[in-house]
């Protein structure tokens, strides 16, 4: 019953809800969470009775340094079980879900992993956490154990106001992990160790956005609402309110807008680490793309970034959102943030500054000779450039449109591939050779292989090279070599993607309208049998929603798609309208 909430454990006011996690019971949550962690994560173990994990080799290293532990509500995975490991945390405490752990799992597992060394408590400024982990540390004290405490409160959104509690802790803690486990490694003693984690905290922001918020095992529901159009900023990783509720900003806007809030509030010169942290539903190319616009923003203020790093690491269950990090650096801090670790959850790739977005090389061209447009004179190549815009314009008008059909049949991108395809085509046009239509045909079929993506690019590349090179050995006067042209690009379409007429693709609408075309001497005039040829393709296009899929995406979906006629089918008729009736228009 994987997210199923069963009546007898729903909340009064969900009574029936369905929730889609993959959990047993709400109340198990943690438990079963921690029992598995310590089966994916063969340097820790359990701690008996306690919802902690400790160092497997906690005996063996607990006399040589001091033990960083850390912790706090479960939620924020991988925080902070993830860090277990060597050159980090020997400890991880966790709490139910957004709840502090109680003072005795924290007090049971500084005995477990502290020695003659100590034990250092890094603890994010929450009051749970700060009273917990505090009458644990006096706890131990009171049986002979040195403890001290780092209290991390990166939260530039609360800094400077007027709030008792202060500032909060964010994702910046897992930077104060690194430093503060790779320093202990070192041997540095716990007094040290206190001061290298203030001095830290000092050098550390955090800002964070979300534009949805977490759902929690126990309630069922999201902890807030945004509108659509709707974003947090500055909000914490518990889905407390942040301090400012506003549109959403472009990325790279929005990159900026947190940077700048932690600049305003933080006292950093020189060089920077960066985090770029996922709050549970962000996507990996979100992140990369914030990263990317994140150095060249702190670089022309004047930053050096030393370390950049994107991913998830102090997540709130599945929000979407982010939040960034940034921590001045020292030899010593950009030493202790590139040695080594076990700990699974900290990248270990090779460190070094960040590359470069794009890196000059020498264009290597694959597109052929192609003469630039320098003008269209003839009549033909009129007709051929304005054919091409109509086509465009058609696809790109009709983006929502194919968007729904392919969402419905596959995987819901061909409306915008086809638009941003058509796009390009239109910003390649004036280099087309509009009056050598082989060549300008030849020259559409480069871009679109380049530009189209997926299978389309190179079925539609193909298709227009072939024809390009069987017009060059005719007279593309009058309608039959185009159709002796049409028919070897249909040949081609095959024999490169394996698709014929009836497997549902876009064969299903450009066979009959080659078909039609062939018979063009049963006509009276070219308009005629050119647009009998479009309504051919048409009629084939709708007929692809009686047809089962054998080949593409949509065949993975068997007998779901019948009823809605192929996408791909559907865009070649729409495009070849356009088109025909753009050729055929009065000047």
């Amino acid at each position: 019953m994987a997210g199923l909430i069963p009546q007898a454990h729903c909340p009064a006011r969900y009574i029936g809800c369905i929730m889609k996690k993959l959990i047993n019971r709400p109340e198990d949550v943690v438990e079963e969470m921690v029992l598995g962690l310590a089966v994916l994560q063969p340097g820790c173990a359990r701690l008996p009775g306690h919802k902690a994990l400790i160092r497997s080799d906690a005996a063996q290293a607990r006399e040589k340094h001091v033990a960083v532990l850390s912790g706090g509500g479960s939620g924020h995975e991988p925080a902070h079980a993830g860090y277990i490991g060597a050159g980090m945390l020997s400890a991880a405490v966790a709490g139910e879900v957004f709840t502090s752990p109680s003072s005795d799992t924290v007090f049971a597992a500084i005995k477990a992993v502290a020695g003659k060394p100590g034990a250092l408590l890094v603890v994010k400024n929450y009051t749970g956490d700060r009273l917990n982990f505090g009458l644990a540390a006096e706890m131990a004290r009171a049986e002979g154990i040195s403890v001290e405490m780092v209290i991390v409160d990166d939260d530039v959104a609360l800094r400077g106001r007027a709030q008792a509690t202060g500032a909060r802790g964010l994702a910046g803690t897992v930077f104060v992990h690194k430093l503060l486990g790779a320093a202990a490694a070192e041997g540095k003693k716990l007094a040290e160790l206190v001061t290298i984690g203030g001095a830290a905290v000092m050098s550390l922001g955090t800002m964070g956005v979300s534009f949805s918020a977490g759902t929690s095992p126990a309630v069922g529901r999201p902890g807030f609402e945004l509108g659509e159009q709707e974003m947090e900023l500055g909000l914490g990783i518990h889905g407390e309110p942040g301090v400012n509720r506003m549109p959403m900003q472009p990325a790279d806007q929005l990159t900026e807008t947190l940077l700048t809030a932690i600049l305003q509030h933080g006292e950093f010169s020189g060089p920077v680490a960066v985090m770029v942290n996922n709050l549970g539903a962000t996507t990996t190319m979100e992140l990369a793309i914030v990263a990317r616009h994140a150095v060249r923003f702190l670089e022309g203020q004047g930053f050096t970034v030393e370390r950049i790093f994107a991913g998830t690491f102090l997540s709130s269950l599945d929000m979407a959102g982010i939040s960034i990090s940034l921590l001045g650096l020292n030899d010593e801090r950009l030493r202790w943030l590139d040695a080594a670790t076990t700990a699974p959850a900290w990248p270990n790739a090779p460190k070094q500054r960040p590359g470069k977005p794009a890196v000059q090389t020498t264009e290597v061209s694959t597109s052929g000779t192609m003469t630039a447009g320098s003008g269209t004179q003839t009549e033909a190549g009129k007709k051929t450039r304005s054919a091409i815009e109509s086509a465009c314009r058609a696809l790109i008008g009709a983006e929502s449109e194919l968007t729904e059909m392919d969402r419905v049949t596959g995987d819901g991108d061909l409306g915008s591939s086809m638009a941003r395809a058509a796009s390009a085509v239109q910003s390649a046009l004036s280099s087309y050779p509009s009056d050598d239509i082989p060549a300008t045909l030849k020259a559409l079929g480069h871009t679109l292989r380049r530009e189209l993506g997926g299978s389309s690019g190179p079925l539609y590349g193909v298709l227009f090279l072939r024809c390009g090179s069987v017009l060059e050995s005719l007279d593309a006067t009058g309608l039959a070599p185009w159709a002796d042209a049409l028919v070897q690009g249909c040949q081609a379409i095959s024999e490169l993607g394996g698709a014929k007429p009836g497997d549902r693709t876009m064969l299903d609408a450009l066979d009959p309208f080659v078909k039609t075309l062939q018979q063009a001497e049963d006509m009276e005039t070219p308009r005629e049998a050119v647009l009998a040829a479009v309504m051919a393709a048409e009629h084939g296009a709708d007929a692809t929603a009686n047809m089962k899929p054998q080949l593409g995406r949509s065949s993975y979906l068997g007998d779901g798609v019948l009823g809605h006629p192929d996408p791909g089918a559907k865009a070649l008729a729409l495009w070849l309208r356009a088109a025909s009736e753009a050729v055929f228009r009065p000047a």
